[in-house]
């Protein structure tokens, strides 16, 4: 049997982190000024505040999904 780096628990961690950081760029999307009407929807908390912690906290579970070693690979090099 081949040893990977990854196994399926790594896996579903880069995906939900993916999925988290997705998220956050969909939060901070919308419709902006443009020279002729102001639109103060851009200065709300959900695209300034919220959108970034979203990403940010995505791409934190990306490196973790990353870093996390399976269990079965840390008895193999503990023994």
């Amino acid at each position: 049997m081949k040893n990977f780096a990854f196994d399926r628990v790594n896996f579903i961690l880069l995906a939900i982190g993916m999925a988290a950081v997705v998220l956050g760029f969909i939060l901070m999307a919308g419709s902006g000024s443009n020279e002729h009407e102001f639109n103060p929807e851009i200065f709300s908390a959900l695209r300034i505040r919220v959108a970034p912690l979203v990403c940010f906290a995505g791409f934190a579970f990306i490196i973790y999904g990353i870093m996390h070693r399976p269990k079965d690979k840390v008895k193999e090099v503990n023994s």
